[in-house]
């Protein structure tokens, strides 16, 4: 496959992850957390939720580099400027679920 469409699918991937934990109650779109109606998943939890999403597209996209050719060594500013873009990727999941005015 071509690399420009790989990168392309990483950052699809990379934006419906980040905006995964906003857009549902339960744990990872697959485990429900409470039966109670009415209960709201804490904010700490859908954090959490983010981080390993993070870690989980970083290694789809290292399994992608590398079958490709050899996967290149990556230091700590390559890991802090992704994980920047990842949570600009979540803004709009957080706008929609705790900034937006809620009508009655």
């Amino acid at each position: 496959m071509n690399v420009s469409l790989f990168s392309l699918g990483i950052i699809l991937l990379a934006a419906l992850a980040a905006n995964l934990p906003f857009f549902n109650q339960q744990l990872f779109a697959l485990v429900p957390l409470s039966k109670v109606s009415g209960w709201v998943k804490p904010v700490w939890v859908r954090l959490i939720e983010l981080l390993l999403l993070y870690f989980a597209v970083g290694g789809v996209a290292r399994l992608l580099e590398s079958s490709q050719g050899n996967a290149f060594s990556q230091g700590w500013e390559f890991y802090a400027i992704t994980a920047c873009v990842f949570l600009v990727l979540a803004y709009p999941g957080y706008v929609l679920r705790y900034l937006r005015k809620k009508h009655n």
